[in-house]
């Protein structure tokens, strides 16, 4: 898009959110879009700076609520709303409008699913059948006719692009995948909760969500297009940790080789899987993935190590949880949604330290 050409215009609900807040830092600095539409409820009325300082100066129209948006002239919404508010609202919107979906609301194909993980029976089913699961390097050329895109969680996210690869091409036993997750505390989003307060969640490390996690359908779901059977085949033992730092995830995999393959081999596919992906790097050798190399990037580093136990291999992949886990496959989503490049505003480097 030239300077000559219009802007594409962006609203964000739920903009009070962290995965609101970050999606405003990615496209200030995008140069084919405006922020033209704020929604949060809670803040309306109140200037984006009083809700997030760091944000401020920059021209961002102040939050209103849900009912005061003025949806004329918006090409394209992010939604950061919790689970069960998203759909109601996107049902409400003019057709022209597209969606990028950041909440869990259509991520799951089966709404029986749905409904039994998230207590609640869909409310959007129409919606929910055209919606493209936003795994952006899984599913590239259907996201760019889509106009409902449901980004993956974050857990999913780094998962998912460690492990696809590998079971589609028949190298790891789909149905027996021990999945350890630890995530910054930003995963649990910026509402008021006990264990997330820093004298409870700093200087320690805990468990949460033990074989009942809402990501683990989503995984499975995945998992099992990509071995080619029902998703009923497939569970995955997965248990989520909460770690006292800000932001980043790491993703610790372990999985039972198949069919003669060893851990080279798994790495040799994913090098080879993604080998023109601009935001997955591979590392070499014995490296380890750590969230340091990935903070405020939208990158994915993974590697792959033997395991001493024989037939095993372990899969190590980061992320930050709140860029390339929410809002930074977000705005890639978008890019694609618009025939941009897709890289475009997400090219920052990793912070460090």
């Amino acid at each position: 898009m030239t300077n000559s050409e219009k802007k594409i215009k962006v609203g964000i609900l739920g903009a009070s959110g962290y995965t609101g807040a970050e999606a405003m830092r990615l496209l200030l600095r995008h140069p084919d879009v405006e922020i033209s539409l704020l929604t949060a409820d809670r803040k309306a009325g109140q200037p984006v700076e009083e809700v997030y300082p760091h944000l401020g100066g920059y021209g961002l129209p102040d939050m209103v609520s849900v009912e005061e948006a003025d949806w004329s002239g918006v090409d394209v919404v992010f939604c950061g709303l919790p689970h069960g508010t998203t759909q109601e609202i996107i049902a409400t919107l003019p057709d022209a409008v597209k969606v990028v979906d950041m909440s869990a609301d259509f991520r799951l194909d089966d709404p029986a699913t749905y409904a039994e993980w998230y207590g609640h029976e869909h409310r959007a089913l129409d919606l929910q059948q055209q919606a493209v699961y936003g795994l952006t390097e899984l599913y590239r050329e259907k996201i760019k006719s889509a106009r409902l895109v449901a980004c993956p969680g974050c857990y999913p996210t780094a998962t998912l692009l460690a492990l696809v690869p590998l079971v589609a091409a028949g190298q790891v036993d789909a149905r027996d995948l021990v999945i350890d997750a630890k995530s910054g505390v930003t995963g649990a989003g910026r509402g008021l909760k006990q264990n997330t307060l820093f004298s409870e969640a700093g200087e320690g490390l805990s468990p949460y969500g033990i074989a009942s996690h809402r990501h683990a359908p989503e995984i499975e779901q995945e998992v099992a297009k990509a071995a080619g059977c029902p998703t009923a085949d497939i569970r995955v033992n997965f248990v989520p940790h909460l770690i006292p730092m800000s932001r980043g995830e790491l993703i610790t995999s372990h999985v039972r080789l198949t069919g003669g393959a060893t851990a080279a081999d798994l790495k040799e596919t994913l090098a080879k899987t993604y080998a023109d992906e601009p935001f997955i790097r591979i590392l070499k050798g014995k490296d380890i993935p750590q969230t340091q190399m990935v903070r405020g990037s939208n990158n994915c580093v993974i590697n792959v190590f033997e395991d001493r136990i024989p037939g095993r291999a372990i899969v190590i992949a980061v992320i930050d949880n709140l860029v390339k886990g929410s809002s930074g496959q977000a705005v890639q989503n978008m890019n694609l949604m618009f025939s941009l490049r897709e890289t475009c505003g997400l090219e920052q480097v990793a912070l460090f330290p």
